[in-house]
């Protein structure tokens, strides 16, 4: 697939635009809390942008390239769920207000796409370079798969060292205000805590790419789609992150579900690898499997979480209702 600079250029553009278009004129200076309707409407635009764009790759490079970008888009959205864990964790730590979380998020999205652009050039030209890239690559999505279903900790926020730098040097003002990252204080012009909460998630982001870049390699190798899929999948998880809400606590068979989906693409690449040096039973996986295999397994976990929610749910009220029914049998006697 060729790129040429000048689409480079334009699509780059285009998706500044529209961060920059989201941050700076759409909710600049609004003090509403981001509720769950309004994060609803946005979603379905950012998706309906990602669609958009998807279509775009088909007409003009084919079936294959816009079936490999919807699965990178599907599988680095799915995979910025864990995201909204340490985002959670983050915004609770520092005692962001409601009305700032937006700005906050929006802004470390920004930092964190400028990040993975860097990884992806990175990732891009070893795999080029380096077939045997593709084994370090499946091997550690499979290591990271197994240490999903072991369970982990990528609920808990460990402070990196870019984010103690900058709590260290940077003269920060004691209270937010509002959406500004910036303010003056007796002539000094000082950073608020929201800037430093904008570093925590842009930093904090890199760290979840560790997985999600070598996993959306196993689908396609070619660095545009690679990065338009990422652009698009984080430019909507701002959204995201409002409309599930407390609906992330209750996937409770995500882990398992995202384990699967990259153990599965961990898998791919080896076999990718293996078929590159030419060993004659190793298979190179087509995208159309790969694209049932993820969407087969969101649908499943999801319905099967939301399921097991219900009867959870329905259980814990018969019980309320036993326990309420013999307290007023006894208060009776």
């Amino acid at each position: 697939m060729h790129v040429a600079p000048w689409v480079w250029a334009l699509t780059i553009g285009g998706i500044l635009a529209v961060i920059l278009l989201d941050l700076l004129v759409i909710h600049r200076n609004d003090d509403r809390e981001f509720t769950t309707r309004r994060a609803a409407f946005w979603s379905a635009v950012y998706l309906g942008l990602a669609a958009a764009f998807g279509l775009g790759v088909w007409a003009f490079s084919g079936g294959t390239h816009a079936a490999q970008f919807f699965g990178g888009f599907v599988t680095e959205k799915s995979l910025s769920v864990d995201n909204l864990f340490v985002f959670m964790v983050i915004l609770t730590r520092f005692g962001v207000p409601k009305a700032s979380q937006h700005t906050a998020l929006m802004a470390g999205i920004v930092i964190a796409l400028v990040l993975r652009g860097a990884f992806i050039a990175v990732g891009a030209a070893a795999l080029s370079a380096f077939t045997w890239i593709f084994f370090l690559f499946g091997a550690f999505l499979i290591w990271t798969a197994i240490g999903l279903v072991r369970g982990g900790d990528d609920d808990e926020f460990t402070e990196n060292r870019l984010l103690r730098f900058a709590k260290r040097v940077l003269p920060t003002s004691d209270a937010y205000e509002g959406g500004r990252l910036f303010t003056r204080r007796n002539g000094r012009r000082l950073v608020t805590p929201l800037f430093i909460v904008v570093i925590a998630i842009g930093s904090t982001d890199v760290l979840f790419a560790l997985d999600s870049i070598p996993a959306i390699f196993g689908l396609t190798t070619e660095p545009y789609l690679v990065f338009t899929a990422n652009a698009f999948a984080l430019m909507g998880l701002v959204q995201l992150f409002f409309l599930l809400g407390g609906l992330v606590d209750r996937l409770v068979y995500l882990g398992h579900g995202l384990a699967f989906i990259l153990g599965f693409i961990g898998v791919k690449l080896v076999l990718h690898a293996l078929h590159e040096y030419h060993v004659s039973w190793a298979p190179d996986v087509p995208i159309w499997l790969s694209l049932a295999v993820i969407a087969g397994t969101l649908v499943a976990t999801t319905v099967a979480s939301l399921t097991v929610g219900t009867r959870r749910a329905r259980a814990a009220e018969r019980t309320e209702a036993k326990e309420s029914g013999a307290m007023a049998g006894n208060r009776d006697a």
